[in-house]
Order: structure tokens, then C-alpha cells, then sequence
């Protein structure tokens, strides 16, 4: 019998996922991070009023994001042309988000710019993960995993290049998320040539619709993947969209706010080929537990936190990053893995998780942005004692209360550890 060892030695450099799933990184988590705080200190948009926003938009995705992944299953040849395409849309929807004033109403610019963008992101994500269904059921035993390292450590690396790149460009240029913003096209250019051989080699039948909506609602595992996700991943998008908000205002961290948030990151992308490696060892469902609990931990002890802690919270950022490393690795592994066993063209699986992905997000926006307003909190100024608890409660309560519900959930999951 082939080693698991030999098999792996035998695995090609999966760059060009790397690099693409950078590219989707820096279209995604990041928006949700930068956009509203520089909409809200730059055109003045209210907190509550972009959370509705970002809320609605999601209804959207509800009805495209499956249609996307009917349409990307139909492609056949031509998914690499679309690919092209829609690439240099979501790059001009970027550019006009960050770089053009707005040229009417700044709400609504917002939500054009986050519209073009989104959907194009939401076709993108789904094709690309689709094509990692398919290369990793030939990677043989654990491929699946395998590929996932790769991937997301590519995508982690792009967030922290998004998350790092406007505190960077500030002491260079003039307009740094200008800067951000051409930068990404750039990395465009080259993600779409880095994976060209791969829509040609993973391409779709286009007679073939492989899995359909009903099938994967039909199937007991991957229903219960998909909830998981939402809930597992809700607490992500609420620490990461209030992270600047709260070093600034709880902490104080003086200027320290990009750093602290590269540092979560980068611990993010550096455990990833760890968990790859622990998954192939102790089986992807035990190790992600692990994780997932590593990360509710050190949620639990951000409400101790005050102003000038800065050490502990760079320690926190470590631990927390670590644990989304598991997360945004092996969650997608264990579906991808799922979505191969029950057929071989997977877009309309992945049509369920790009929805569920971005649904998370517009839920830590509805949530949280409409309370913070609520309780008085203004980014930038001095708040009540009530608003900042209120801010510390929603980054470290709530998404404690979560992930260990999503624990839960995945505990009482049967998977395959393989």
C-alpha cells in the first residue's frame, strides 16, 4: 500500500490557488473591515444605515448566489473566460469603491460599488472552489485537506496584505485605500494567469448540472456543514468587523490598531499548513474542534480587557488568529470533501456556502451596528461607559456564545476523519 507520505511527496505546488484564494481574501472579509470604517470617517454614512445596507444586499445573494452556481456548472470551456471577466469586474467594482469619489450620494454609491462587487466575488468564489473539488479528489487520500492549506493559506495571506496595505500605503501616498485599491487590480492580473491551466484541466461538463439544490439539502451532512458554517463563522465577522472600532476606542491603542490586526492574521495564515498536518494526523473534524475551541477561549478573555493592554491582546490575537486558521482551512476541506462524494461537479454546493459565507457577514452587521448606534457609540470621539460596554460585549460575548454553540453543533456532526 502507497504511504500517505509518498502520496503527498508525489502533490504538485498549488500555487495559483494560493494566490487566487489571496485575491478572493482581499474582495471579502477585509471590505468588511475597512469599508465601513472609512465610509464613516470619510463621508460621515452612519453606522446603522450601512448595516442595513450590507443586510439587504445579502437578500440578493439569496436568490444569485444558487443561480451562479447553476450557471458556473454549465460553463464547461468557457468557466475560464468567465473567470476572466468577472475578475476584471469585481477589480473595477474595488476601484470604485475606494478610489473614485463617490458621485452621488455616498449610501448609495456604497451600495452599487458593494453590489458589482459582491456578485462578482459570490460567481468567482463558487467556480473557484468547485475546481478545488475536483483537483483535490485527484490528489488521492487527504487531497482535499492538502489543497485547503494551500488555498487558504493563500487566502489568510491576502487578508493580512488587505489589512495591512491602507496602514502601510498611509505614510506613502496621499489616498492609501486608493493605493489598496490599484494594488488589487494588479494582483488580479496575476491570479487569473497563475489559475488559467486550471480551468482548462477541472473544467465542468456543461451537459452535465451535477449537483442540484435539492441534493445537497437532501443530505443530511451537508445540511448540517452549512449550519455550522453560519454559525461558526458569524463570531469571525463580528470580531473582524468591529476589531478597529474596538482597539481604538477600549483599547487606545494609540495608532496601534493595524498591527494588532496584521498580527491576527498572519498567526491566522501561519497555522494553517499546521492544522493541514494535524488534520492528516488526528482526522480534519478533531482537529478543527481544537481549534474552534482555542478561539472561543481567547473571545472569553477579551471582556477583561482595557484600555493600554495591549501585550495581552497581542497574545489574544495570536491564540484567536490561530484558531480561524483551523476554521477557514478545515471547514471548507470537510465540505469540498463532502460536495466530491456526492458528485463531481460541486458549483451548486458551493453556491449554498458562498451565500452562507457572505450571510455571516451581513449578520454581524445587522446585529451589531444597529446596537452600537443605539447605545450612543460614535467612532473617533469619547463614549459613554454604557456605549463601550456595549461595544465590549458585542466583540467578546457574543461571538463566545457562538462558537460554542457551533461546537456543539460539529461535536453531535458524524464525519469521516479520514
Amino acid at each position: 500500500m502507497t504511504s500517505t507520505a509518498a502520496i503527498s511527496a508525489r502533490r504538485p505546488a498549488l500555487w495559483g490557488y494560493s494566490l487566487f484564494g489571496g485575491l478572493l481574501a482581499m474582495a471579502g472579509l477585509p471590505i468588511y473591515i475597512h469599508a465601513p470604517y472609512f465610509y464613516v470617517d470619510e463621508y460621515a454614512v452612519s453606522l446603522a444605515a450601512l448595516g442595513t445596507v450590507l443586510f439587504v444586499l445579502r437578500g440578493l445573494d439569496f436568490v444569485q448566489d444558487p443561480a451562479l452556481g447553476w450557471l458556473s456548472a454549465r460553463l464547461g470551456h468557457a468557466r475560464g473566460l468567465a473567470v476572466g471577466v468577472t475578475t476584471a469586474l469585481m477589480a473595477g467594482a474595488m476601484v470604485m469603491l475606494f478610489a473614485v469619489p463617490p458621485m452621488f450620494a455616498p449610501l448609495a454609491w456604497f451600495a452599487i460599488a458593494l453590489t458589482v462587487l459582491f456578485s462578482c466575488y459570490s460567481f468567482l468564489t463558487i467556480s473557484f472552489y468547485a475546481t478545488g473539488v475536483a483537483r483535490g479528489a485527484s490528489l488521492g487520500q487527504g487531497g482535499h485537506v492538502y489543497l485547503a492549506s494551500w488555498r487558504e493559506t493563500g487566502a489568510l495571506l491576502g487578508v493580512c496584505l488587505a489589512a495591512a496595505s491602507p496602514v502601510a500605503l498611509e505614510a506613502i501616498i496621499p489616498l492609501p485605500f486608493a493605493g489598496f485599491a490599484l494594488g488589487f487590480v494588479i494582483i488580479a492580473a496575476f491570479a487569473v494567469i497563475a489559475m488559467r491551466q486550471e480551468w482548462r484541466d477541472m473544467r465542468g461538463d456543461p451537459g452535465h448540472g451535477g449537483l442540484s439544490l435539492r441534493a445537497v439539502f437532501r443530505d443530511v451532512t451537508a445540511r448540517r456543514l452549512l449550519v455550522i458554517a453560519l454559525v461558526n463563522a458569524t463570531p469571525v465577522a463580528i470580531t473582524s468587523t468591529l476589531f478597529l472600532f474596538y482597539a481604538e476606542a477600549v483599547l487606545q491603542a494609540g495608532g496601534m490598531e493595524g498591527p494588532l490586526l496584521i498580527l491576527l492574521f498572519l498567526s491566522a495564515a501561519a497555522s494553517a499548513p499546521i492544522w493541514a498536518r494535524v488534520a492528516r494526523r488526528v482526522g480534519a473534524k478533531t482537529a478543527l474542534l481544537a481549534g474552534m475551541g482555542m478561539a472561543a477561549l481567547s473571545f472569553a478573555f477579551v471582556i477583561t480587557l482595557g484600555p493600554g493592554d495591549l501585550l495581552l491582546f497581542a497574545v489574544i490575537c495570536v491564540v484567536s488568529g490561530a484558531g480561524m486558521g483551523a476554521d477557514l482551512t478545515l471547514l471548507p476541506a470537510i465540505f469540498s470533501r463532502r460536495m466530491a462524494e456526492l458528485s463531481p461537479e460541486a458549483a451548486q454546493g458551493f453556491g449554498l456556502w458562498a451565500f452562507v459565507t457572505k450571510a455571516t457577514l451581513a449578520l454581524a452587521a445587522l446585529m451589531v451596528f444597529p446596537a452600537l448606534e443605539f447605545s450612543g457609540f460614535e467612532a473617533g470621539t469619547e463614549n459613554s461607559p454604557a456605549a463601550l460596554q456595549t461595544l465590549i460585549l458585542l466583540y467578546a460575548a457574543l461571538p463566545s456564545f457562538l462558537k460554542l454553540l457551533a461546537i456543539a453543533l460539529l461535536a453531535l456532526t458524524p464525519l469521516k476523519e479520514a
